[in-house]
């Protein structure tokens, strides 16, 4: 870490230091605004996961989560000493998310009105990339930018609570970041239209306005879901394919099927099931599996009668992982 950084989140640690030390007498509209948000992350994230929130001030969203192991982590002891004092169930850690150590396999990792505060977001990025599961979700707000006039003159008010200079990302910015680490985003949206307690017009404008043109361009915050995309440098295990071939009286037909099929996954098996046939169809279907003995291939006949019977024995002797069906004309 630069001198710079150094100077930088040292300015960060104790500026939110000081809004700890406010929130025991603190009034504002942050409380429905935070009370909205919580219902969002909770509808897109199921309980008892293992959930990791980066900045996660006095721990109210995470322990909103129900998690069944939720760590969250945040650049300012005293917001933590908060945390750990209101959710003694829950594990907090005073550290900058850019120094993930020693924690792995979490459901889900959330980032709150955290990223503008960031000194270098990509590098956040990548250490969540490492900790996050495989199937695991990165969901994450953060305010928008036309909103940074109302909340300066909100925080000035002291209805809001008072911020340092931002990095007002944009979800392009912020998608493209997540593009590089790498996570594929799933899911925008932007919410909270109205960020006051009042009755009717906050529902109204929260939950049906904001998901329309044009009041949603005004949204508060907006939200973001990505998946991380796997390593295109791990190998891709093909399955195998067995061909289930029911054929009776087809044996002009056999020669063509060698020479047509493509190869398909890792292993193309054809499973011939000869059905009781008036030509030489069987004899056919032997001289051309001895013709290509690199083409895995068996031959049933077949005791039943109908080509669902054929089926369901080719299928009870097919070896590969998918099973298709070709009709041998």
């Amino acid at each position: 870490m630069d001198i710079t950084q150094q100077a930088y989140n040292s300015e960060r640690q104790l500026h939110w230091d000081r809004v700890a030390d406010q929130l025991e007498s603190w009034q504002g509209w942050g409380g429905y605004y935070q009370q909205r948000i919580s219902k969002i992350y909770q509808f897109n994230i199921p309980q008892n996961q293992r959930v990791l929130e980066i900045g996660c001030g006095s721990g109210d969203l995470l322990a909103a989560l129900k998690p069944s192991y939720g760590l969250g982590l945040d650049i300012s002891p005293k917001m933590i000493a908060r945390a750990r004092k209101m959710h003694p169930g829950l594990e907090f850690q005073p550290m900058d998310a850019a120094n993930l150590n020693d924690q792995e396999g979490f459901d889900a990792v959330v980032i709150s009105d955290t990223i503008n505060d960031m000194w270098d977001v990509q590098s956040t990025f990548a250490q969540i990339r490492r900790v996050i599961k495989p199937d695991g979700r990165l969901v994450l707000n953060f305010y928008s930018r036309l909103w940074e006039l109302p909340l300066k003159i909100a925080s000035a008010l002291h209805i809001a609570k008072p911020t340092l200079m931002q990095n007002w990302l944009t979800v392009e910015d912020t998608t493209n970041l997540l593009n590089l680490e790498p996570f594929e985003v799933i899911r925008c949206s932007e919410e909270v239209l109205f960020p006051l307690p009042v009755p009717l017009i906050a529902p109204l404008c929260n939950r049906f306005l904001v998901r329309l043109w044009p009041f949603y361009l005004f949204a508060m915050t907006h939200f973001m879901i990505a998946r991380p995309i796997p390593s295109q440098t791990r190998e891709t295990v093909k399955p195998s394919v067995s061909v289930v071939i029911p054929a009776r009286n087809e044996a002009g037909n056999i020669h063509s099927i060698f020479e047509r099929l493509p190869a398909m996954g890792s292993r193309t098996e054809l499973v011939f099931v000869e059905g009781h046939s008036m030509d030489d169809t069987y004899q056919e279907i032997q001289a051309q599996i001895k013709s290509h003995p690199q083409v895995p291939a068996q031959i049933f006949r077949q005791t039943g009668k109908g080509k669902g019977d054929a089926v369901r024995l080719g299928f009870d002797r097919a070896s590969g992982d998918i099973l298709m069906i070709l009709d041998a004309d």
